[in-house]
């Protein structure tokens, strides 16, 4: 992995507007309202940013297995990189939205995904951004277009037999990133069955941030993992492969590198408990 800082602040961003080598992605989205993240983005965004959709571009299409944002085509992906100017290894990437990371750390570990190490996510996302009163536009830039070449990184992702059969050996820490409600249960808005993966621990992932939704400093997201750090192998998994990218990135962040993703995660999981 390269040296890109995860984190980049909004005064860093604001004086690199113009750098050619700095792509800006706005990842806003709402599973409520999965139409809202592009319509903000149309109504204003950071100046020369352009829109990537969730469902649309950082997903696949649902299908019975999988997950409910089962992980999106690799070329397709690639394509959409290089129209907005990205080309593998030269261009940074940064990634923001107003969910604490929420969305902005499925790109972040998509492009490291593909082979791409030069992305970070924007600290504080776009309400940083706004009470920075740092530049905005509706305006919907054209780009250059760039290169992407994937290198996949496949280790990256495991499926529901490798979590079956590594789960439980004493090595492996299995994380759940959902909020402990549904880690425990008690309650479950989106998926048919309520619980977790047997033997899983939780961290939830809006633990990464504070209120203001700026990440916590590298020292605390170390304390943090201290209890899991010394793992072989950290599976990490939330609902549908999304937020668990937040805690993902909150590893990276506290210098652990044993990662991997579940990336059906629970809604692929309870999706074979169905009667």
């Amino acid at each position: 992995m390269s040296d890109t800082p995860v984190i980049i602040s909004p005064q860093w961003l604001s004086e690199h507007l113009e750098d050619p080598q700095v792509a800006i992605v706005d990842c806003r989205f709402s599973l409520a309202d999965p139409e809202l993240g592009r319509r903000q983005y149309e109504a204003s965004h950071i100046s020369g940013a352009f829109y990537l959709d969730l469902n649309r571009d950082l997903s696949s299409p649902v299908g019975e297995r999988g997950g409910r944002h089962p992980l999106p085509n690799v070329e397709e992906l690639a394509e959409k990189l290089a129209a907005i100017g990205v080309t593998s290894q030269e261009t940074l990437v940064v990634a923001y939205d107003d969910s604490r990371f929420g969305f902005a750390a499925r790109l972040w570990w998509l492009l490291r995904y593909l082979g791409h190490d030069k992305v970070a996510v924007l600290d504080g996302g776009w309400k940083s951004w706004i009470n920075g009163n740092y530049p905005v536009s509706e305006t919907i830039p054209t780009a250059k277009p760039g290169k992407f070449v994937v290198n996949l990184r496949s280790p990256m992702v495991v499926d529901i037999e490798t979590v079956k059969s590594r789960k439980d050996l004493p090595e492996v820490v299995l994380v759940d990133s959902r909020e402990g409600e549904r880690y425990r249960g008690e309650k479950e808005p989106i998926d048919p069955i309520a619980g977790h993966i047997p033997g899983a621990v939780n961290y939830p992932w809006q633990e990464v941030t504070d209120e203001q939704g700026n990440a916590k400093p590298p020292e605390a997201q170390k304390s943090r993992w201290s209890e899991v750090e010394k793992a072989q192998e950290i599976i990490v998994y939330c609902g549908s492969g999304v937020t668990a990218c937040v805690n993902l990135l909150s590893l990276e962040l506290a210098g652990i590198k044993t990662t991997k993703l579940y990336a059906g995660s629970w809604s692929d999981w309870c999706s074979y408990l169905k009667k």
